[in-house]
């Protein structure tokens, strides 16, 4: 009998384009410095452009700051600091904290849109992660504004006075929320300066703040390149810091606050190790390397940027999360088919695509899956290499973008070995079914945050930071409390 072959024909699916409106969004023309509860035109009297990084189109015009800015805004905290804020009941302060997250929910659709316009992230991200993240940092700290003898018991703890705080633009409202609920429930002022490209949300969380009365001057914003940021660090008003972004810009805040008495707090890089055993649930753990690399276009610290797969499940896992890659989604952040959106900016877009070139020069395999890029915007394909060699620059230094490198391993004081090889010390993940292979690595990693049969998951009650060069200090839950006072 003869045999027939039968070839079946493959059927790709395209979704119908799903955008989430964004006529109900209020973005004003331009944007001023928020210093003493008024939006104050910047001293220079110039601005720069914030674009879309989508489109590449201008979205607004934002305040560009100086020294004098800064010193406007840290006279301002000062005096809020010594004559209303510091000297409010704590539950008082507590009511402002749970009416600004309060406020965060009623808008937190303008927010989401805003937050995808301008950084690029898929609205998924925003609207499911990003916002409502922020609005549970404010009830949180809020719940602790008066029960900080209760955090601290036979300690005295009190406020340290004005905060100086600088966040990255990888998430602009979250980091926000991060930094300002504990410092002002702690009872200090607040000095804030956003990423020079993702300002809009911190400024329309101004006018968040405006509208749920918050004494004048105890939130402050001053928006700026870094150079308003070394204003921000070097000023003498100025009793803490408390930074998130590169270790470069780390180092120097170190050397700049050495000979002072101002307390500091880094959150900096990472290259996070995600280690898959054999014994590990494969298509979840393919999941959760999409979800820790991806799926945020691999802009956070703590994307898992380095997989280790155990030897004897590589070539199954490998093309499992092959074929996951190539169900993935690149377009249009506002469209909530979209998976992976934008690069924030084309400087970025020029250095992920730096490393790509050094991946293939190097020899690498690559893979990046067949998607068609949009034709404007800064967009870069989801990027594999394997078998990358641990003296790679690929596999030592932050990219800050969706490339991922695979290495492979045989035991566990190998990967162990190969994983804690590394300046940056901020996140790692495990995937095993066995409980006892989840302490034995927990206990031996030097990361600040290890996740477990996931990845990427974030609570206000729970502490985050790094060891070595992924900085030190922690921000979240009761430690993030202790950042913020000192104890008599």
């Amino acid at each position: 009998m003869s045999k027939k072959k039968i070839e079946t024909e493959k059927i790709s699916w395209e979704y119908a384009a799903a955008p989430e409106s964004a006529s109900h969004i209020d973005i004003k023309e331009k944007y001023d410095h928020f210093i003493d509860g008024k939006f104050e035109k910047p001293s220079s009297g110039k601005y720069f452009d914030s674009i879309n990084p989508a489109t590449e189109q201008k979205i607004a015009s934002i305040a560009e700051g100086n020294s004098k800015d800064v010193e406007k805004a840290v006279i301002a905290a000062r005096n809020a600091y010594d004559n209303v804020w510091l000297v409010m009941p704590a539950s008082e302060r507590a009511k402002y904290l749970f009416r600004i997250a309060r406020l965060i929910q009623e808008k937190a659709r303008e927010f989401a849109v805003i937050e995808s316009l301008d950084g690029g992230k898929p609205i998924r991200e925003s609207r499911d992660i990003d916002i409502p993240l922020a609005a549970a940092h404010f009830f949180y700290y809020a719940g602790w504004a008066d029960k900080l003898e209760y955090a601290f018991p036979n300690r005295k703890p009190t406020a340290l006075g004005v905060v100086g705080q600088i966040i990255p633009w990888n998430f602009p409202l979250l980091m926000a929320a991060w930094k300002i609920a504990p410092a002002l429930a702690c009872g200090n002022t607040v000095v804030l300066k956003p990423a020079e490209t993702t300002s809009l949300t911190a400024l329309k969380l101004a006018e968040l703040i405006q509208e749920s009365g918050l004494p004048d001057g105890v939130v402050n914003i001053i928006t700026g390149d870094g150079k308003v940021g070394a204003e921000i660090v070097g000023h003498k008003g100025i009793d803490k810091i408390a930074f998130t972004g590169s270790t470069e810009v780390g180092k120097i805040i170190q050397k700049t606050v050495a000979r002072t008495e101002k307390k500091v707090t880094l959150e900096l890089g990472g290259k996070a190790a995600n280690i898959v055993f054999e014994d590990a649930p494969i298509d979840q753990a393919v999941e959760g390397i999409i979800n820790g690399i991806y799926f945020n276009q691999g802009h956070v610290c703590c994307a898992g940027s380095r997989l280790f797969v155990q030897e004897s499940i590589k070539e199954i896992f490998i093309k499992k999360l092959k074929d996951r890659m190539e169900t993935l989604i690149i377009g249009n952040p506002l469209d909530k088919n979209t998976d992976i959106g934008a690069i924030n900016s084309k400087s970025q877009l020029e250095t992920i695509q730096g490393y790509i070139d050094l991946g293939k020069r190097e020899g690498f395999e690559l893979f990046q899956s067949s998607c068609k890029l949009p034709k404007e915007g800064y967009f870069i394909k989801p990027t594999l290499f394997s078998d990358v060699a641990q003296s790679s620059r690929l596999a030592k230094e932050e990219i800050f973008g969706p490339v991922l490198a695979v290495q492979t391993f045989r035991t566990v004081d190998e990967v162990i070995e190969k994983a804690n090889n590394t300046p940056y010390g901020l996140s790692a993940g495990v995937w095993t079914d066995k409980g006892s292979k989840i302490f034995n690595l927990t206990s031996r990693l030097r990361a600040g945050v290890v996740w477990a049969n996931t990845y990427n998951k974030f609570d206000p009650t729970s502490p985050f930071g790094g060891y070595k060069e992924s900085g030190f200090g922690r921000e979240g839950g009761i430690h993030g409390l202790s950042a913020y006072l000192k104890f008599d």
